[in-house]
């Protein structure tokens, strides 16, 4: 790999800048949920609402690094998400990437964390869906 990895901080702050704006998609998504059923309220700690939001979190990332490797956040830290191989990201590895990326939150950020260590500077997300964030130059 010949681009500069884009690090810890870096991806963390694009990931900060995405949760804000996700976070707004999910009030949205909600909305729409409680209109199709009529206002009726959601049960707390419901399983398929729980799938639902994920499943748009997962569409969410996966719609921007498919159409250019860039969210919103990784425009505005000029980073991009690009395969190992060279070749466009796929939504499988979109969806893999998630995947690992929630296994990574529920065991307190680890998978993240890994990026301070690996001499590549790869999130597990990065190791297991063949992907690396990288840094854009000017």
């Amino acid at each position: 790999m010949t681009d500069s990895p884009a690090g810890f901080w870096r991806s963390l702050a694009a990931l900060v800048y995405d949760l804000i704006l996700l976070l707004g998609i999910l009030f949205a998504a909600t909305f729409l949920l409680l209109l199709f059923r009529s206002g009726s309220p959601l049960e707390p700690k419901s399983l398929p609402y729980t799938f639902y939001l994920m499943g748009v979190s997962v569409f969410f990332f996966s719609w921007f690094w498919t159409h250019g490797g860039q969210t919103l956040g990784m425009r505005a830290w000029r980073i991009q998400l690009v395969a190992t191989d060279g070749s466009p990201i796929q939504w499988g590895q979109c969806i893999i990437r998630c995947v690992i990326a929630f296994v990574s939150m529920g065991l307190f950020g680890i998978g993240y964390l890994w990026m301070l260590f690996d001499p590549k500077r790869r999130s597990w997300q990065d190791l297991v869906s063949k992907t690396h964030v990288i840094r854009i130059k000017n």
